[in-house]
């Protein structure tokens, strides 16, 4: 899943479509000027991708509200989760950030939205997250975040939980820096896994990597590198067979310590099905080259590109088009 540089489909991000069959794609608030500008830039990809013989594309943004929101006025603009879900009426408010949103969304062509946050965190900590989150309680965070899921789903918008296995005792931004979080496999189980177990549960389109070491489970790798992590507790322990994505590979949390490229090979090993790489297009065409060496001197096994195609199919055939 990769960024667009500006306002318009533009040739860089049609050589991607053509030559790599990259249908996947991220707004961000340089890509967003106005309701028409948006659904004409969502029109165009559409177009070019059928035009390639290419299926409907998944076009992502970020729109939690709060301080993570890439859409402007006219769109809705909502408070974070932590306000809403504060409020005297959170059920009410956050059911209208859900279906607002999702309605929106869907009238100018986007079809994912990368929320809800599902990390559990305490206020007044300096938690990074902490505004983003629902909340401190485990089932409070559960409750609200699978609201998100089910209206927005039921809207026709891929929803994305994250982040896996849970954000919310990180003091370091992993935008900047790589953070670590001191939590064993019975912390996590007991607290920030149960609203991904909720999640689960309610039929989540997606969830999205934590660029975090659990020094517990894997003190090595984070948890968007991590098999242990990734394939040892989301896939096999959670059963969960929907689509894993990565967040940024070019945040610093990655990137400071590895190169996108092969930051993107070994998540893919750990058991991601797609990666996330916003900004730069050289790095997207040296991650897809790195990909297809791996795949060509079999580091990757071909069964696993097979298995996540097959995600990326049954998400799409639920929500695109």
């Amino acid at each position: 899943m990769i960024g667009l540089p500006g306002l318009e489909l533009d040739p860089s991000t049609m050589g991607l479509v053509s030559e790599n069959h990259i249908t996947n794609f991220i707004l961000f608030k340089r890509n967003i000027k106005s309701p028409d500008q948006v659904r004409s830039l969502c029109e165009s990809l559409a177009s070019f991708c059928a035009g390639q013989g290419l299926g409907h594309p998944l076009i992502a943004i970020d729109q939690e509200g709060g301080t993570v929101k890439r859409l402007p006025p006219p769109f809705t603009q909502f408070a974070g989760a932590r306000e809403l879900a504060c409020s005297s009426d959170p059920n009410k408010e956050i059911l209208s950030f859900a279906r607002t949103t999702a309605r929106e969304l869907k009238g100018v062509g986007i079809n994912m939205d990368l929320t809800p946050v599902l990390d559990i965190c305490p206020a007044n900590q300096e938690f990074f997250m902490e505004s983003r989150s629902y909340g401190d309680n485990p089932a409070i965070v559960a409750e609200w975040g699978g609201l998100v899921i089910k209206e927005m789903q039921k809207e026709g918008i891929v929803t994305c939980a994250k982040h896996f296995p849970g954000l919310g005792a990180a003091v370091l931004d992993p935008h900047l820096q790589l953070p670590t979080v001191a939590k064993d496999l019975e912390e996590l189980s007991a607290f920030d896994l149960l609203p991904f177990k909720e999640a689960i549960a309610c039929g989540v389109g997606a969830i999205m990597t934590s660029h975090t070491i659990y020094s517990g489970v894997d003190p090595e790798f984070p948890a968007t590198l991590s098999k242990k992590i990734i394939t040892g507790i989301l896939r096999t322990s959670l059963s969960y067979n929907g689509l894993i994505i990565t967040d940024d590979l070019e945040m610093g949390a990655i990137e400071n310590e590895i190169s996108v490229e092969q930051a993107a090979v070994n998540a893919f090993l750990a058991g991601v099905d797609m990666l996330l790489i916003c900004h730069d297009h050289d790095k997207i065409e040296r991650a897809y080259g790195e990909m297809t060496q791996a795949l060509s001197d079999g580091r990757i096994p071909s069964e696993r590109i097979d298995a996540s195609f097959k995600r990326v199919e049954a998400l799409c055939s639920r929500f695109a088009g």
